[in-house]
């Protein structure tokens, strides 16, 4: 069964972000959770709930494309193209990190940023009201499978989170991973991971973003 979520869950996942707590909340493929991505208190209490490797980078997690693409005042021509041809989707894109903003999330690897920007399901429409955006990984103990339910999520992770949004049952397929880090100098790209977009699908639309 779908959940929907108001404008009152967006502005309390908001609050909880901003006010350097831990959220489980869903998003377009699977249960995700997230925090600050410029708190770095904030993301090490997270990598902690998971029991993620320190070294290995989350995702930045935009909410709309707009709002995006002004924070990322550094990128070339191509790289906008092929963002607004893929964004918003169910992938994650690997892109240079310029500004070296997002160190959080970035790890041991500032020069290369993970941007995520669903697309939402009408029942998740309400977080694209939050502006600000989110350092973002899977909803599950490192290693584990990915959540597809609210339940699913490990029970040490729902009661260490400082807010957890029930939205139900999600689509269950993890995003697609994309490494445009060549993409401006040689038109080069690589899916490093199948995930919910398929590699066609991929191939189509930058294609026609050339």
């Amino acid at each position: 069964m779908t959940a929907l979520l108001d404008s009152d869950d967006a502005e309390r996942l908001r609050g909880c972000v901003a006010g350097g707590g831990v959220a489980v909340f869903p998003t377009d493929t699977v249960y995700g959770v997230c925090c600050d991505p410029s708190d770095n208190a904030a993301a090490q209490r997270l990598y902690e709930l998971k029991g993620r490797p320190p070294a290995r980078p989350a995702a930045v997690m935009f909410f709309a494309l707009g709002p995006a693409l002004c924070a990322l005042g550094d990128l070339r021509d191509a790289e906008r193209r092929a963002l607004q041809a893929l964004l918003p989707g169910s992938v994650t894109l690997l892109i240079a990190n310029r500004s070296g903003d997002f160190a959080a999330a970035c790890r041991t690897d500032p020069r290369t940023l993970g941007l995520r920007v669903p697309r939402l399901p009408k029942s998740l429409h309400a977080l694209a009201q939050i502006a600000e955006p989110v350092m973002q990984t899977s909803a599950n103990r490192s290693g584990e499978p990915d959540a597809r339910t609210l339940a699913d999520v490990p029970l040490s992770l729902r009661e260490g989170a400082d807010l957890v949004l029930d939205g139900g049952a999600l689509h269950g397929t993890a995003s697609t991973v994309i490494d445009l880090r060549e993409y401006e100098a040689s038109g080069e790209w690589h899916v490093l991971r199948e995930g919910a977009l398929a590699v066609a699908t991929v191939r189509e639309l930058l294609d026609r973003a050339r």
